[in-house]
């Protein structure tokens, strides 16, 4: 990418990735600045001044503290009444209705990059940058997500909301690393115990990943219903459809003398559907929000899931119509259209 400007905001979580995609930076010869925001907490601000209380604080503090070290300046940014709104509220609202959410997928158009780009124009900055494995292509005029090099930790599914206006200002330091060779740099640079960090893999803002705990505290409580089977026959009792998403075996607490399957979640009257495996089988998916920037002449491949391999599909009518039927399709998650290895679109399953 050829730089007009070598001033860059770095969002920095304290963790591995955005900790060496910082160095690399430096490397490169950037100015930076970097950036760690509060979303959700109860962090008061006299921990912050002391530098000790949860992990919360010491996330922040460790983001802080290797700013330092390296030699740029760093500010902690309070977004989290727009988390709230625009993040939190969706993730409730969402299992309200009986759908799954996925939360990184907004948060990641609505604050990392949304709040991040105006603070990238308040300190001066041309161009930001975070730690997600990913990289960016230039095509017909058009800027892209391109898978990171690492499949095994590519994140592109989850940026698939990012406008072009937002690719044209962001770069992705680690998009061309497997996370071995994150890990080494870490140490090269001296930083041991920061390569042996280990990831997270929870969501932000559920402590302990108790959803039930979570959802009760955001007045959803987990009211008992009834299982039915394909018939719509009763067949025994759950403990609340928001504890459920599509495809789900373990964890129902029922036994039909065989292997059970969520396949539907009717949130209206508190009832989830049990069935077979293969019941989860579908060649249709509908879709909201659709968007799509590729070459209409070419085929497309849409991944419905985090991990999950993509299928060759058409768009028609708001449907994903796919060549063989894909599994466990779940509402509020996206679909991710790919076209080789850049992403070219997606949509919000219904």
């Amino acid at each position: 990418m050829e730089l007009m400007s070598k001033r860059v905001l770095i969002a920095m979580s304290g963790g591995i990735d955005s900790s060496v995609a910082a160095m690399l930076l430096l490397e490169q010869g950037y100015d930076l600045v970097g950036v760690t925001f509060r979303t959700f907490d109860s962090i008061k601000e006299s921990c912050l001044a002391k530098e000790k209380g949860c992990c919360s604080v010491e996330s922040i503090m460790e983001a802080k503290h290797l700013a330092e070290q390296l030699g740029f300046e760093h500010h902690i940014l309070d977004f989290r009444e727009t988390f709230r709104k625009h993040v939190i509220a969706n993730f409730v609202d969402e299992y309200r209705h009986g759908r799954t959410p996925n939360p990184c997928v907004l948060c990641n158009s609505h604050i990392k990059w949304g709040e991040l780009m105006a603070a990238a124009d308040e300190y001066g900055c041309d161009y930001i940058a975070t730690g997600h494995y990913a990289r960016i292509a230039q095509k017909d005029g058009h800027y892209f997500l391109r898978k990171a090099a690492d499949t095994h930790k590519d994140q592109t599914y989850f940026l698939w909301m990012l406008t072009e206006q937002n690719l044209s200002r962001t770069i992705f330091p680690l998009g061309d690393l497997t996370k071995a060779e994150v890990r080494e740099i870490a140490l090269k640079h001296g930083f041991e115990q920061l390569s042996r960090k280990r990831e997270s893999q929870e969501i932000c803002f559920v402590p302990n990943n108790d959803y039930r705990t979570f959802l009760a505290g955001e007045g959803i409580d987990s009211l008992a219903g009834d299982y039915v089977n394909a018939e719509d026959r009763v067949v025994g009792k759950h403990c609340g459809y928001t504890n459920y998403t599509i495809g789900q075996r373990k964890g129902l607490g029922i036994a039909l003398g065989k292997p059970a399957f969520v396949t539907a979640i009717d949130a209206e009257n508190n009832r989830v559907t049990l069935g077979e495996h293969d019941d989860l089988y579908t060649r249709e998916v509908n879709l909201r929000d659709y968007r799509f920037l590729g070459d209409s002449e070419q085929p497309i491949f849409a991944q419905i899931r985090y991990r999950s391999q993509p299928t060759q599909a058409r768009y028609e009518d708001s449907k994903l119509l796919f060549t063989n039927p894909v599994w466990a399709v779940t509402p509020g998650q996206s679909a991710v259209i790919y076209q080789d290895d850049l992403l070219v679109g997606g949509g919000l399953i219904r």
